[in-house]
Formats: C-alpha cells, structure tokens, sequence
C-alpha cells in the first residue's frame, strides 16, 4: 500500500522515528557493516522502501539509487538481487515520481550493470532485471538498451515459458513495448 504524509503520521505516532531519519539509519548501518548478511538485509529492506513513491525523495536525498547500483558489482549474488530489486521498485512506474529515479540509473552509468544482471544464475535477479529494463528503456537510452546481444538475450527469455513463465511474460513484455517490429 503506498503510503502519504498523514498515513505516515499515524503510522508512527508521536514519538515514532519519521521515515528519512530511519532511512538514513539504514544507510548508515550498511556503510559501516562488515558482515556481508548484515549488508544483504539492510539492502533488502531498502528495496522493500523502493516500491513506495512516498519514499523516494528520501531515497534520492540519501543516495540510495547509487547505493543499489553498487550492489550490482559485488561478488555477493543476494546484494546483486537485492540492488537489482530495488531499482526495479524504484523505476517500476509511469507516473511523475519514477522517471527521476530512473534518470539517476542512467546519469550514474546504471544500464550496462542492470544489462550484466541478465546473465545472472538467480532468477529473481533476471527477473528484476528485466523489469526495470522495461522501465528504463526511453528515447534517450534505447540505443544503449536495444543492442543485438541484449535483444537476443531478451527474445531467448521470451521463449523460456515452459522453463519460467515469468521470465517469458517479462520478456514479451518488453519486446513488445520496445522492440516492436519483432512482432
């Protein structure tokens, strides 16, 4: 359920902690995490933050849409799903609150990491790398999205249904939207 600022208010009372300042607790705790499961679980709990446009001038004003990017260069295969889900959440829309966190991917050199996460071996990873693909994909960034080698990996998802069905809907979702002429 998306959340608004009374929402949020009554949610946290009168003495709860307001939502930026729990945020930047989070961020806090993952930059001076050593563990790398303490850093998965505060990766994962910003990812849940990201699907709520309430959230996301929290998110922008903390570097949180950097901070999942540079999760989808660590070795650890949970922080790459985790980072991937969270600019999927944060992407995952058409309405005026998303293009900016979307701009924030592609100003921070987001699309060739989100593209690598298609080669992923964990299916949540491919599967949110597909949606905030479809989101991403605009005028300014096609050329950088629709090359051959990502389409192909993209058209090989498509026919995958009887392997995962998600991965195909996902797919054809996206060469439908984006890649027109295939059909």
């Amino acid at each position: 359920m998306f959340t608004n600022s009374q929402r949020q208010e009554e949610r946290t009372g009168k003495y709860g902690t307001p939502r930026v300042k729990y945020l930047q607790e989070l961020v806090n705790q993952f930059q001076n995490a050593s563990a790398e499961e303490t850093k998965e679980k505060i990766v994962a709990n910003l990812a849940n933050f990201a699907y709520d446009p309430f959230n996301f001038t929290f998110l922008r004003q903390l570097n949180v849409i950097e901070l999942f990017l540079d999760c989808l260069t660590e070795p650890s295969e949970k922080l790459v799903e985790f980072g991937i889900g969270g600019i999927c959440n944060a992407c995952a829309g058409k309405d005026q609150s998303y293009p900016a966190n979307a701009a924030l991917v592609t100003q921070n050199d987001g699309i060739p990491l989100v593209i690598q996460c298609l080669s992923s071996p964990v299916r949540n990873t491919v599967n949110y790398a597909l949606g905030a693909l479809y989101y991403l994909c605009n005028a300014s960034n096609k050329e950088e999205i629709l090359k051959p080698e990502v389409i192909d990996a993209i058209k090989s998802y498509a026919a995958a249904g009887g392997v995962s069905t998600s991965f195909s809907n996902l797919a054809q979702a996206f060469l439908d939207q984006h890649v027109p002429q295939l059909n």
